[in-house]
């Protein structure tokens, strides 16, 4: 049986089982945790060279199948990519062109899913963002209303308030902030799929004179500084780097002087942006996010400030993200047989191992999260943020 592997994978000891197609195996170490079946037998060569995304490539394309834990495969299939390939530099990606045709097309790729697949593992308003803990013990539905709150206390929300939410996905944000904070709020989303859905539950919450969602790039934003309040939720990675300080134009002159902008969104290890090294990065580029690229939170600060913005806060979110992903990837694991009878069978391997591959990489500091609060100064340079964060985190 060792004959068949690679040279370098026979000395190895990890908790890992593999499986030929002929049905001889051969396990790695004691008590092994996971079964690599390779169903393939040209995959053998490319095992001398399992990075992240031939890996990945290779389940997604039924070329080798998991047998065990999918959060115990993605720990596996991690060590055994880094005994074989070490810590090698992350390779800088091609910049990928952002303009209204592609930028819409990867969304949908993305988005326009099912919003029925979608269901099986987000909480009953779909909010698709990283949650809040406040001890760490809550439940998924509780750690996401206590994030919509937290963005809403961060943007100091007062009844009446024209808030702009730039990437609303299915409106979980714009229907909180209309009913628990009394703002007008107009939501903006390239998903069809998400926008019907999210009209439909803002007329079966009866929020329609208080949320208006709308099928718009956020290029073509109004720049006339109408909203009091801007927020936006996981939208600068779908932006691009060089897009980035266009974005943030765009922010300044949708939101009044004195306004306040909030951005949330996922952020990367290096400050050049550059994806996780041995092929995690480009696995995600190819199968679940075309064209996504993770600024660094220096480039975001940057380029607020250079559209004029001022940065006032900054909260890093990072294991929150890792607790969020992990329950969904919990939720998704326990709906399988549904799943696959919403969306190919493809299309679920992507989602197992992306959510289970983020739960992971995020607990490792692979990537952060970042909610970064600025405001549009007055021209007397002023602006009405309290003095201290107090108000944030009442008794």
């Amino acid at each position: 049986m060792r004959a068949y592997l690679p040279p370098a994978l026979r000395d190895l000891q990890l908790p890992l089982r593999v499986r030929l197609w002929n049905g001889y195996q051969l396990d790695l170490g004691p008590q092994p945790r996971v079964t690599l079946v390779i169903n393939d037998p040209s995959l053998m060569a490319q095992l001398a060279y399992p990075s992240l995304d031939v890996l990945g490539g290779a389940y997604v394309e039924g070329r080798l199948e998991l047998e065990g834990s999918i959060i115990d495969a993605i720990e596996l299939g991690d060590a055994l990519s880094q005994a074989l390939l070490g810590d090698e530099p992350a390779r800088a990606l091609a910049r990928a062109a952002h303009d209204k045709a592609s930028d819409a097309e990867s969304i949908r790729y993305h988005y326009d899913l099912s919003n029925d697949f979608y269901a099986l593992w987000l909480d009953p308003e779909m909010v698709y963002s990283c949650a809040y803990f406040e001890t760490g013990e809550e439940s998924l539905e509780q750690g996401q209303t206590a994030k919509l709150r937290h963005l809403c206390r961060k943007l100091r929300l007062q009844a009446g308030d024209k808030l702009l939410d730039v990437g609303c996905g299915w409106g979980g944000l714009a229907r909180f902030a209309a009913r628990e904070y009394g703002a007008q709020v107009f939501g903006i989303t390239l998903s069809r799929e998400q926008l019907h859905w999210a009209r439909q539950r803002v007329t079966e919450q009866g929020l329609g004179g208080q949320v208006t969602l709308e099928l718009l790039d956020y290029r073509d934003l109004p720049q006339d500084g109408r909203f009091d309040k801007v927020v936006s939720v996981g939208m600068f990675e779908h932006v691009g780097h060089a897009n980035l300080p266009l974005y943030c134009q765009r922010l300044f002159g949708a939101v009044k002087a004195g306004g306040l902008v909030m951005n949330h969104g996922i952020t990367a290890k290096h400050t050049d942006g550059r994806p996780v090294a041995r092929g995690a990065g480009e696995f995600i580029g190819r199968y679940v996010f075309p064209n996504g690229e993770l600024p660094h939170l220096a480039s975001v600060t940057s380029c607020l400030s250079e559209a004029g913005l001022e940065v006032v806060d900054v909260e890093n979110l990072r294991l929150h993200y890792a607790r969020t992903l992990a329950l969904w990837s919990q939720r998704l694991e326990g709906q399988l047989a549904h799943a696959v009878q919403i969306v190919p069978e493809q299309a679920v391997r992507i989602w197992r191992l992306y959510l289970a591959g983020c739960a992971y990489g995020f607990s490792h500091g692979w990537m952060a999260l970042h909610q970064v609060l600025a405001v549009k100064p007055r021209a007397d340079g002023g602006h009405d943020l309290p003095w201290s964060r107090a108000d944030l985190y009442p008794q």
